[in-house]
């Protein structure tokens, strides 16, 4: 079984900044897409950014310019740097790593990170 791990998340006021982190495994990191959904009490899980092995970047409307996904390939690491944070940013967010982040045909979670934001 894979195991993605998450750290980062947390309370943070309106405007501020997060930066979500999740590490996986090195044999199967690098050659995967990975990305960062999110689900807010009460909604869906919502596509947030997804990374490509060649590093191009797609994301949501609601987060375009405030957010950055990234990828360190050698740390096996991928990351989500959250600026300008809004209340309605409030949510659980996962981790996703498969060779399609976006179709969910497979692939793997994190274990979810709850970010607050308070206005």
């Amino acid at each position: 079984q894979v195991q993605l791990v998450e750290s980062g998340g947390g309370l943070v006021q309106s405007g501020g900044s997060l930066r979500l982190s999740c590490s996986a495994p090195g044999t199967i990191f690098s050659i995967n897409e990975l990305g960062w959904y999110r689900q807010a009490p009460g909604k869906g899980r919502e596509l947030v950014a997804s990374i490509s092995v060649g590093a191009n970047t797609n994301y949501a409307d609601s987060v375009k310019g405030r957010f950055t996904i990234s990828r360190d390939n050698a740390k096996n690491t991928v990351y989500l740097q959250m600026n300008s944070l809004k209340p309605e940013d409030t949510a659980d967010y996962y981790c996703r790593l498969g060779t399609s982040v976006a179709s969910l045909k497979d692939g793997y979670w994190g274990q979810g990170s709850q970010v607050t934001v308070s206005s």
